[in-house]
């Protein structure tokens, strides 16, 4: 079994358990040698739980669980295992073991995964690179001298070399379709609502972020929505139950030929590859040769307005954390305690009335509702996912230098900290201008893998849907992944020469 584990999807482990063809207790030996053979090379994993899983493993059932046995893990901010450290890569939390599952991971468990430990994300998961001081860099498989991307990059670095077929993830700004691109992953981010938070939040990050995972096929990500759908009471957001099945669904033969309008603008004025414009223009020939209707259209939505009301949701939300913290350790948080752009944005956050905060999140229903415009017309809206592949490792970390100056932070007034703030991202945002529109709309979203560098280095497409309409992408999907456009995860060196 453990020559063959790493082909398999998590859909096909299921499959060899319920057709007695391996057990859960082998499936998971098999991960935990995986684990262990690649994880000093792109330090994906920063916490196992080796001997827990394989006890669990001996109490699956086989027959009424949808994944039986099959191991995952899960990402090191909101999936949190009773018992076991949940970080958010910082030390502040290094002593942090929560006393409860969360619903996400609790609904996990339920249909049967394994979980075999946590997966490296950035600080409280803000950046779209994974490197916290904490754990060190997460790296890619593709080429481990490039980040696998974030906050899911421990996820996406964990899926890519083979560890886990499937592994928990978040989006709260492109943390999952992100890392997906970087790494040559399917990343899907469902509409607001569909998956369980909490216990104790109905909400996370206003709605912009919500718990999914990082898949190396369209049939695992679809098989999970499956199960992890849900109406939940103390939720804040709620959509109605998609009455189908997703995994059968998107193999069904289309009724219709599609309207789809597409983009390779940058929201932000910012530069996008040639690589990325490329990818676009890939997929949209494909569907053009399918004899859908295919249409190129600029956003309606203020890219720059809207992540200016991104960094002020971040700035609240860093600041209604770090009072929470400070109120249980009984002390003042420092910029000793945290890393600067945790710093920077609670700075400002301390600085917002309540007025602006609930402004600039009414200006998320006005980017809702622009963007209606387009899905009124269109069945999808296809972007970049990144602007650039991958960068360097330490390429977006700033150096001393840029801390001093953004250190200053605390001696500005509140208009001129957000523009710090804005300055701060750039370079980040840079690399990724993209993926936040669907957070703050709330609609689902997905990244494809059909693009290669000529140095390698994977780059994904964006499509966004209309909330709800996760099922349509599943079938785009579906019909992508077996055309020759889809790049091949077992290409990257990490696996092919395994």
């Amino acid at each position: 079994m453990k020559n063959q584990y790493t082909s398999y999807d998590a859909v096909g482990l299921a499959a060899l358990i319920r057709d007695r063809e391996a057990s859960p207790a082998e499936l998971v030996r098999a991960a935990i040698e995986q684990v262990e053979k690649q994880n000093s090379k792109v330090n994906a994993v920063v916490h196992t739980r080796y001997e827990q899983a394989l006890i669990e493993a001996e109490q699956v059932s086989i027959m009424e669980q949808p994944f039986a046995g099959v191991p995952i893990l899960l990402k090191d901010i909101s999936q949190a295992i009773a018992g076991e450290p949940l970080t958010s890569g910082s030390k502040l939390f290094t002593q942090h073991k929560p006393l409860y599952d969360s619903h996400f991971v609790a609904k996990l468990r339920k249909a049967g995964f394994i979980p075999i430990g946590h997966t490296n994300t950035p600080e409280f998961g803000l950046k779209n690179i994974t490197e916290p001081k904490l754990h060190g860099p997460a790296r890619n498989p593709w080429n481990t001298m490039h980040s696998p991307g974030g906050s899911s990059g421990g996820s996406a670095a964990a899926v890519a070399s083979g560890m886990v077929p499937i592994a928990g993830a978040s989006d709260g700004g492109g943390s999952i379709r992100i890392p997906a691109s970087f790494s040559g992953l399917f990343g899907l981010k469902p509409t607001r609502g569909r998956t369980p938070v909490g216990p104790g939040v109905g909400r996370q990050w206003q709605g912009a972020s919500i718990d999914f995972a990082l898949s190396k096929t369209v049939k695992d990500s679809a098989a999970l929505l499956d199960v992890l759908q849900v109406i939940q009471n103390e939720a804040a957001f709620q959509v109605p139950l998609y009455p189908g099945r997703y995994l059968e669904d998107m193999y069904a033969p289309l009724k219709r030929k599609y309207r789809i309008a597409y983009t390779t603008t940058s929201p932000v004025c910012t530069p996008v590859s040639e690589d990325a414009i490329e990818a676009v223009h890939k997929l949209v020939r494909f569907l053009e040769s399918e004899g859908h209707v295919v249409e190129e259209k600029l956003s309606p939505v203020n890219g720059v307005r809207l992540m200016e009301n991104y960094y002020m949701m971040n700035s609240g939300e860093m600041a209604a954390m770090v009072l929470g913290m400070e109120r249980g350790l009984g002390r003042s948080i420092t910029a000793e305690d945290i890393e600067i752009e945790g710093w920077v944005l609670l700075e400002a956050g301390r600085k917002l009335s309540a007025a602006e905060f609930v402004h600039s999140l009414a200006e998320w229903d006005v980017a809702a509702a622009q963007m209606g415009t387009i899905y009124d017309r269109y069945d999808f809206y296809i972007t970049p996912t990144n602007a650039y592949p991958a960068p360097l490792v330490g390429e977006l970390t700033p150096g001393p230098e840029k801390i001093e100056h953004l250190l200053s932070v605390s001696d500005l007034p509140k208009a001129k900290q957000q523009e710090l703030i804005y300055e701060m991202f750039l370079p980040s945002l840079t690399y990724t201008p993209f993926t936040q529109l669907a957070n703050l709309t709330g609609n689902p979203a997905m990244s494809l893998p059909i693009h290669l560098t000529e140095s390698g280095l994977p780059i994904g497409v964006q499509v966004m849907a209309a909330k709800g309409h996760e099922n349509e992408l599943f079938t785009l999907a579906s019909l992508l992944e077996s055309s020759s456009l889809w790049v091949d995860l077992m290409d990257n060196p990490m696996l092919k020469n395994e």
